[in-house]
Formats: structure tokens, C-alpha cells, sequence
């Protein structure tokens, strides 16, 4: 599940924590509302930003063997 979460201070600063997206893309996903709020000061990569998005793929072979009687 991705979450966005953000807490605004009241000096005006505003942090942002994103979960549950694996690699770069969360920088797609907030590049536009980090636009709308205004200069980033600061980022940090968690974890899941380093980890590698894991795909699996099923291969099926079939064999059909026809009787010669």
C-alpha cells in the first residue's frame, strides 16, 4: 500500500515520508506536489528506494504426444 504522509510545522516547513513505493518512482509520484509547496531543502532515500522491484514470470511448456496405433 503507498502512503504519503506530511507534517506541517508551524514555521512553515512541511515533511513528507513516502511507504510502500520500491525504487526512484516515488520521485515521479510527489514531484508534483513538492512543486506546488514550494523549494526542497533536504531529501533522504529510505530503504525501499534501494530495494529492487522483484518481478516474477511463470514459463509453461506443453508437450502433446499423439498415439501412432
Amino acid at each position: 500500500m503507498e502512503t504519503l504522509e506530511f507534517v506541517i510545522y508551524p514555521d512553515g516547513r512541511v515533511m513528507e515520508t513516502v511507504t510502500g513505493i520500491i525504487g526512484s518512482s516515488c520521485a515521479e509520484v510527489t514531484s508534483a506536489i513538492e512543486a506546488q509547496l514550494g523549494t526542497v531543502v533536504d531529501t533522504e532515500q529510505t530503504s525501499e528506494f534501494f530495494a529492487a522491484q522483484v518481478y516474477q514470470t511463470n514459463d509453461t511448456t506443453t508437450q502433446n504426444a499423439l498415439s501412432q496405433w
